[in-house]
């Protein structure tokens, strides 16, 4: 299991790495990605799907990493406000993004710039972990 989690945390920098890339050089195309959070119920929970799997990945894989308290409460707060939004009626979630998504997409390329630091992050939170002899 902690192999899979490990998987799953490593596939989830490399898409924060990917989106920003994108943004940089397919802008156009990224903002359709970010348009389409909660634009339907499926979109929903697809993405609250993917939010437990890579919530539940880091918290099942942060001993094994570089500062192992930081990424395993990262992982309870994705859990957690993904646990919230699946109580709530996807169209708040929609509503929500509505208000969201103009601002993020103003300012994309520091978000991209913020999706690549925590990629960063947690591949050398997955290195130094494996490197120190967590794993």
């Amino acid at each position: 299991m902690r192999l899979l989690s490990g998987i799953v945390v490593v596939a989830f920098a490399l898409f924060l790495i990917g989106l920003a890339v994108t943004i940089l050089a397919r802008p156009a195309r990224a903002e359709r990605f970010l348009h389409a959070f909660a634009s339907s119920a499926r979109a929903h929970y697809l993405e609250q799907a993917v939010r437990l799997v890579v919530g539940g990945a880091l918290v099942l894989f942060s001993p094994a990493m570089w500062q192992p308290d930081v990424f395993r409460v990262f992982g309870w707060v994705v859990v957690g406000t993904t646990v919230v939004l699946l109580c709530i009626p996807w169209r708040w979630h929609h509503r929500f993004a509505t208000w969201v998504v103009p601002p993020v997409i103003r300012y994309m390329k520091l978000y991209g710039v913020g999706a690549v630091v925590l990629a960063a992050l947690l591949l050398y939170g997955v290195c130094a972990g494996s490197a120190s002899g967590a794993v």
